[in-house]
């Protein structure tokens, strides 16, 4: 790996973090919870029956709008933009998908016409980053 490039993940690392504290405090200045900005968690379960098709497709980035992993919702604003503790792995999805690097399809289920990420939360985070209008996706 370049120098180079490690600063081009850092510089891209930093400014999607400050976006994300930018948005949290005008939530708390507009008086919004948490439950605003955070990502939204869905039931998996519940999900199961959501119509559309199954397997593997490209689906719109932005029609990713929650996860059915509770631990990840800390992770990541509803936006998708990651906290601090996640650098390592955020930079080193960032620098593979730069350089080109074909990476799994990450999985979600749908819910109605959005979607609820399952696997793959860092390379839908940095694919919205650098403006990715699809990603590969398995639809359970």
């Amino acid at each position: 790996m370049s120098s180079w490039s490690q600063i081009e993940a850092e510089r891209a690392f930093a400014g999607v973090t400050r976006a994300r504290r930018r948005a949290a405090l005008a939530g708390r200045l507009r008086r919004r919870g948490r439950a605003v900005c955070g990502l939204a968690v869905y039931d998996e379960r519940r999900q199961a029956g959501a119509a559309g098709g199954r397997g593997l497709r490209e689906i719109p980035v932005d029609a990713i709008s929650g996860t059915t992993e509770p631990n990840r919702a800390a992770q990541f604003d509803r936006h998708f933009r990651p906290t601090r503790l996640t650098r390592c792995r955020w930079q080193s999805v960032w620098l593979a998908m730069h350089r080109g690097t074909t990476l799994p399809p990450i999985s979600v289920v749908q819910v109605g016409d959005e979607f609820a990420i399952r696997d793959g939360h860092h390379r839908v985070s940095v694919a919205r980053a650098l403006g990715a209008p699809t990603i590969s996706a398995i639809v359970v």
